[in-house]
């Protein structure tokens, strides 16, 4: 950066917290009112594509990043900018490479020795990589799930003769019945089964069926 901050170093600390300590992902960035002049950290430009110093950050270059469905609330902040407003945001951009970052941007208001407004200042923290471990955790929590509902649904059905649908049907009731989420009440089945175990018929039942050399055989 070649102009000093007169902003609040905290708020740099913030970002360090944000992104897990990884600088690279955080960057500043600085707008002076006069001359509509924009000034990029190393790490904003980085984050936009570039190598430091490979662009003159502009107000038309900045919105030719923004991802499409995200572009008109990036231009009504940019409004905010212009006059030396606060904002924040979470919105999408595509890098010169055409990959997809979501990014946090936070702005205020940056001032002179007279305390008069020359500019904006803050910073983007891009939180690609933190949204989409989260993705893949509830996705994994999904996959995690249903893998223990079905296993119950499995149960019931041989114990009761009855289909698929049907087994659902009483793992829903038992949830309404003692309010409780579904995931959690085929949990709880599958964990009593394993304590108190099959009984002594049951388990003859499934050696026969595992040692027999065709389970279409009586």
């Amino acid at each position: 950066m070649t102009e000093t901050s007169t902003g609040d170093p905290e708020s740099w600390e913030v970002a360090a917290v944000f992104s897990g300590g990884e600088t690279q992902r955080v960057g500043k960035f600085q707008y002076f009112i006069g001359g509509q002049r924009w000034v990029w950290s190393d790490q904003v430009a980085r984050i936009h594509g570039y190598e430091p110093g490979a662009v003159t950050p502009t107000t038309e270059l900045l919105l030719s990043h923004k991802h499409p469905d995200d572009r008109a609330k990036v231009a009504e902040i940019l409004e905010r900018v212009h006059t030396g407003g606060r904002f924040s945001s979470r919105h999408r951009i595509i890098d010169a490479s055409g990959r997809t970052h979501w990014v946090v941007v936070v702005g205020d208001r940056m001032v002179d020795e007279a305390d008069e407004v020359i500019g904006t200042e803050g910073f983007y923290v891009d939180v690609t990589d933190s949204l989409q471990s989260d993705v893949t955790e509830v996705m994994s929590g999904v996959v995690e799930s249903r893998a223990v509902i079905d296993q119950v649904k499995g149960v019931l059905m041989v114990a009761y003769g009855v289909d698929a649908e049907r087994a659902f049907d009483i793992l829903k009731w038992r949830s309404q019945t003692t309010q409780t989420k579904l995931r959690t009440v085929a949990a709880q089945l599958l964990d009593a089964l394993m304590r108190q175990g099959l009984s002594a018929d049951t388990t003859g039942v499934l050696d026969r069926l595992l040692l027999a050399e065709d389970l279409h055989t009586d």
